[in-house]
């Protein structure tokens, strides 16, 4: 797990990721941001990917599936990261 961030992005948030928006069924990634302080966050979801349910606030709900069971949390979207579908 990450514990610090590269020396070039300390103490900087983004605020294109803080603000992206994500729609139902999108795929995406979840990336612990260190600049903003989720108290709370798993630390088991790290890098984990997962689906977009829906919005609830300004946060997210996310579907990640666990072995055979999915679980949701709700997470901001300064920690999440879209993964693009390549479809054949």
């Amino acid at each position: 797990m990450l514990t610090n961030k590269r020396i070039r992005n300390k103490g900087k948030i983004s605020f294109t990721k803080y603000f992206q928006k994500f729609g139902e069924g999108d795929s995406v990634a979840i990336v612990r941001d260190l600049t903003v302080q989720s108290p709370g966050f798993p630390s088991r979801i790290q890098g984990r990917t997962g689906v977009v349910l829906g919005q609830r606030g300004r946060s997210y709900v996310i579907t990640i599936k666990d072995y055979d069971r999915s679980k949701t949390y709700i997470v901001k979207p300064v920690h999440l990261k879209k993964i693009e579908v390549i479809k054949k």
